[in-house]
């Protein structure tokens, strides 16, 4: 790490000049599933207490970590980033979505703001609740089926991997903001 700003504007922390505790925190990560320091995270190190609150959570984003396919997980940051004029994150998710194989098309209508689609039911639920969810509107009756649908709900596994809880994942915003609504399912709400 160095003192030139790396992260936007952001400069980080040497690891030389860290406290013992923002070392700890660096070396928590580092050294964890992840091996790196990624985007938010280096902001985070300032603060050991909230880096080690906020870790399992960004863990569970991680791919292969969600019931969410990477595609779909990348669907749902382009459109919450984009929402919030969140350059950074929205033009790395952006050449992510890509990587991934999302159509360009798409990829560029969700950054635009523009209307997109996808045939695959899951990408487009996805896409769907991302949209309402990031443009402050409730998910409808209709919506929410559709999602429990294609997703799965607890007791049904739609695909290998870990169940989704549409339940916290449709209502989460109502409760703690946006951030916290796609893919987060009751095991992630609850560890």
């Amino acid at each position: 790490m160095s003192g030139t700003p790396t992260f936007g504007r952001y400069a980080e922390i040497p690891i030389d000049q860290m406290t013992p505790e923002q070392r700890d925190g660096y070396r928590f990560l580092v050294d964890g599933p992840r091996g790196r320091l990624p985007g938010p995270y280096k902001v985070w190190v300032h603060n050991p207490k909230l880096m080690h609150a906020a870790a399992p959570l960004g863990q569970h984003f991680t791919p292969g970590q969600s019931s969410l396919t990477e595609r779909e997980r990348e669907i749902a940051v382009i459109v919450i980033t984009s929402k919030w004029h969140s350059a950074y994150p929205a033009a790395a998710h952006e050449k992510r979505g890509k990587e991934v194989g999302l159509p360009v098309p798409a990829v560029e209508a969700m950054i635009a703001g523009l209307p997109a689609s996808f045939a695959d039911p899951r990408e487009q639920v996805v896409y769907e609740v991302a949209t309402a969810l990031a443009g402050g509107q409730l998910v409808s009756q209709g919506l929410y089926d559709r999602a429990v649908k294609a997703l799965g709900h607890a007791g049904r596994k739609p695909r290998p991997g870990p169940l989704i809880e549409p339940t916290p994942w449709l209502t989460a915003p109502r409760l703690a903001g946006p951030e916290v609504a796609i893919g987060v399912g009751e095991q992630a709400l609850e560890g």
